[in-house]
């Protein structure tokens, strides 16, 4: 595993202070002084085009990335995340079979900072299908993981090392609700922690609920999930999950509707009450369109949403003190399903991940408005579905 590494460089000149990376996009807490250099790791639908996590270098004073290639080869590596020591970083590999048994895996690498290559370290089932989605808690002792396929979520216990073992908490979602094609049963879709460790929230597309678990860093997971768990209009299809800067708000977004849903959070009891659905598609259009990510933008006043259809980016306005969001506009991706998208540690650029078109279409973003304009700058990569950035010491 963990061929192709520095197979050739490609430097790539981008503006002044512009960087950019490939797909689901996510930054590493960086603290209040930013480093210049940073690894990115990208996540793809293995295939013709792509056969793993390929990785860039990337420097924010001179706006170069350097391409370092395929750094790991492994199915299906959709959803990426990071250890919060920097030093590691987790696949999920969304897979209906894993080591030639039911459900889907992860597989944990340890990072080469110096020259972005993966060691690939353990592997562990998921026992659920198709996982989609993971997260690392902020401790470091577990990887928590939503299983699209299976309906179900799970925890699997890291040790000193980051290696990850067989799953210490599974749980299984039952239900069903509106929609007879997408929503028959179960189907998870992301699962993200609280910002003090104690919560985790599945966000659930086949029942229409955002569960929230008690969280132990030692035990992973806690069943049964609160009984504050909101369900959605039916026929929504929750997504993906953010929570606000602030750690008062939440969101999200919801896949089959094309809404984002707002909630207060009360991190107390780790309940979240909705106080507002907006849509994110432009008044009156009329095609065939579902939504994927959802961003908050570092400085708390901006959420960004994707459109697969309409590929576009949703971009909204944030009230500070109820969390609730104005639209400000749309901007086309540059390209067609636009999975996953992310802002950069700074929040001045964004990456839109184009699934269809094998292209990450890279922003300026404008502090002041949240409004988006294209650099002028364009990557080509097969299937990219994940970015995570990765600080260099």
């Amino acid at each position: 595993m963990g061929g192709g590494c520095g197979s050739h460089v490609v430097m790539f000149h981008l503006k002044p202070a512009r960087w950019a990376s490939l797909i689901c996009v996510m930054a590493l807490p960086v603290g209040s002084t930013l480093a210049e250099q940073y690894l990115v790791y990208v996540g793809t639908y293995t295939g013709p085009k792509s056969k793993g996590i390929h990785a860039f270098r990337t420097d924010t004073a001179t706006g170069v990335i350097e391409e370092l290639g395929l750094v790991a080869e492994t199915a299906n590596p959709t959803f990426l995340a990071v250890h919060p020591d920097g030093r590691r970083l987790y696949a999920a590999n969304e897979v209906g079979q894993f080591d030639g048994k039911p459900g889907g895996g992860v597989t944990a690498f340890e990072i080469d900072l110096r020259s972005g290559a993966l060691k690939e370290t353990s592997r562990s089932s998921t026992v659920g299908g198709g996982p989609c989605h993971l997260v690392v808690d902020r401790t470091g002792h577990q990887v928590l993981v939503a299983n699209y396929g299976g309906g179900s979520v799970a925890s699997l216990p890291l040790d000193s090392a980051g290696r990850v073992g067989a799953h210490t908490a599974f749980i299984q979602h039952r239900g069903s609700s509106a929609n007879p094609a997408r929503q028959k049963e179960p189907h998870a879709h992301s699962i993200n922690v609280s910002p003090d460790n104690r919560f985790a929230f599945a966000a659930d597309l086949g029942t229409d609920r955002v569960y929230a678990y008690p969280l132990d860093p030692a035990k992973g997971l806690v069943s049964p999930a609160l009984e504050s768990s909101p369900a959605l209009a039916p026929g929504s299809g929750p997504r993906h999950f953010a929570f606000h800067p602030n750690g008062r708000h939440a969101y999200v977004i919801n896949e089959m509707l094309s809404t984002v849903t707002v909630f207060q959070y009360g991190a107390a009891k780790g309940a979240l009450t909705a106080v507002q659905t907006i849509g994110t598609l432009p008044e009156g259009w009329q095609g065939s369109s579902s939504t994927a990510e959802v961003v908050v933008h570092p400085n708390g006043r901006f959420l960004y949403g994707s459109n697969r259809g309409h590929d576009s980016l949703a971009i909204y306005s944030i009230d500070g003190s109820t969390g609730r969001l104005t639209l400000v506009g749309h901007e086309p991706t540059g390209g067609k399903t636009p999975r996953n998208f992310n802002l950069d540690p700074t929040g001045t650029t964004l990456w839109a991940a184009n699934q269809s078109t094998d292209n990450i279409v890279i922003f300026n973003v404008d502090g002041a408005t949240g409004r988006l304009k294209r650099t002028g700058q364009e990557l080509k990569m097969g299937s990219p579905v994940c970015v995570k950035f990765v600080r260099v010491p």
